[in-house]
């Protein structure tokens, strides 16, 4: 493995505007996490300039693609997708030297996109759909409800599933009649960016345009009035700043953040090995990096150490190393500054008295340097510790014991976050009363996280984990605006409508 990555040329990719990749003076330089001193590839980084053309040129062809049918526009995106998976191998290698997450999560990362899109597809006949309201008593008008595009809408998604991710609204919104501008991700633009460059070269200019670069040179994606909606994906603090941004122009705004997700595991919950494996993928995929991992196990004191053995067993299993080794089953946190910050919660933990089982053995030499930690247990730690309190995005899970439902549903509850939960019980009617009474957007029962998300149906957050919808019909809904039109009754209807 190693001498294949020293002898592979690093990937260079530039911006896609207006139907044709540009080159910049300036470029982003993309390191691998788990040798942070071996430059992977070099992205274009676009200036202010770029920036509003890319906008300009989706501008220029909104008219032309709006126009055209839902039907019309989906022959034209299944065309433009014909073929992608040819070079997905290539897309997942790129993406898991960027990413550092195993190459088995990146190939699937380009899959779900493609998943998405065809779903996507699969509803363009719902897309025009009208509603008709007849004349009633004292309402003498027959109005039609219709749907219409907003317009140039920009896609901003995160470094840990950034193909997937594109994948929840980008369809739906060149699907709904707009036209799109994506920002890929700064630390892993690559793959993405030829990815995406690959759908847009089969469309009409201008529909699908890439930049890349320097948040500093990026403001016109969200603050030129000619972009009418953006659509982000990443941390709730950055939630917080496109929304600022967006607010000078009335721009709107769908939201998808952090989140803390509670699983409930009842005094009857199937701790077998399927179920166990499940949850396991649920906590460390991706190393923990993802928005709707499982971060709080709340456990029904009686369930305690069985859980716990559970994931020990699983987790005396990890291989930490290079993602594109075939024996690793965990790589490196894809930034230093957050395993920095796990690190520190962890030893906060340890500090506090609570127990922290940790797993696995750093690996040394060439990856010795790299974002590698150890996947950790914390065992019924205090609740106000970070580890309880914040998003970890993170290899590190803490296991709360509870007593009755209602305390569980209560320390699920308390928090700041509202993604996803789950509820793990052998008594469905339990599984439905408990999920009901969770503060979220998405709850599993007997399962949890991206690997066992029903791809068809909204999805999207509640508090600070985000607002708005992707997926399905209200995915695209998300992407049009509503319009009215009454029609006057005749004579006839109007002096029926009056008795």
């Amino acid at each position: 493995m190693t001498d294949t990555l020293n002898t592979t040329a690093p990937v260079t990719t530039g911006l896609y505007i207006g139907g044709r990749e540009r080159s910049t003076d300036d470029v982003l330089e993309v390191l691998d996490p788990a040798r942070p001193g071996v430059v992977v590839g070099r992205a274009a980084a676009a200036t202010k300039e770029d920036v509003a053309d890319a906008v300009a040129a989706a501008k220029a062809a909104y008219p032309a693609w709006s126009a055209l049918s839902a039907t019309e526009r989906a022959a034209q995106m299944a065309a433009a997708i014909d073929g992608l998976a040819d070079e997905r191998d290539e897309d997942a290698r790129i993406l898991s030297l960027e990413n550092g997450k195993i190459v088995h999560e990146a190939w699937v990362d380009a899959l779900v996109f493609e998943i998405r899109w065809q779903l996507a597809l699969s509803i363009a006949d719902e897309v025009d759909q009208s509603k008709v309201l007849p004349p009633a008593p004292g309402i003498p008008v027959q109005t039609t409800i219709q749907y219409q595009p907003l317009g140039v809408v920009t896609v901003i998604v995160p470094f840990n599933w950034p193909i997937a991710i594109l994948g929840a609204s980008l369809p739906h919104a060149l699907l709904a009649g707009n036209t799109a501008i994506v920002k890929p991700p700064p630390s892993t633009p690559l793959a993405t960016t030829r990815l995406v460059q690959r759908v847009a070269e089969k469309l009409p200019p201008g529909v699908l345009n890439i930049v890349t670069g320097k948040d500093s040179e990026m403001a016109g994606l969200i603050e030129n009035p000619d972009i009418a909606k953006v659509c982000f994906t990443g941390s709730v603090n950055g939630g917080k700043r496109i929304m600022e941004m967006a607010s000078r122009s009335l721009t709107r705004v769908t939201l998808e953040l952090g989140g803390n997700d509670p699983a409930i595991i009842r005094e009857d919950a199937v701790l077998d090995d399927d179920h166990l494996d499940r949850m396991f993928g649920a906590i460390f995929d991706t190393t923990g990096q993802i928005c709707m991992n499982a971060k709080r196990l709340y456990v029904h004191r009686s369930r305690m150490d069985e859980l716990v053995a559970g994931l020990t067993a699983r987790l005396e299993r990890t291989v930490l190393g290079h993602g594109l080794d075939e024996g690793t089953t965990m790589g490196p946190l894809h930034q230093t500054a957050q395993k920095a910050f796990v690190s520190e919660i962890i030893e906060e933990a340890k500090d506090s008295g609570a127990t922290v089982l940790e797993f696995g053995e750093l690996p040394g030499g060439e990856f010795a340097d790299g974002n590698f930690l150890r996947p950790a247990v914390v065992v019924d730690p205090d609740p106000s510790l970070r580890v309880v309190t914040q998003e970890q995005f993170g290899p590190v899970i803490p296991v709360i014991p509870f007593d009755d439902d209602a305390d569980a549903v209560r320390l699920a509850n308390d928090t700041w976050a509202g993604l996803c939960a789950s509820v793990w019980t052998a008594d469905t009617d339990s599984a439905n009363r408990i999920g009901g009474q969770l503060e979220c957007g998405y709850v599993w029962v007997n399962d949890h996280g991206a690997a066992r998300l029903d791809l068809r149906a909204p999805f999207g957050g509640m508090k600070h984990s985000g607002m708005g919808r992707e997926q399905g019909i209200e995915g695209v809904r998300a992407f049009q605006d509503t319009r009215s039109i009454a029609h006057a009754a005749d004579s006839t209807e109007q002096a029926d409508a009056g008795h």
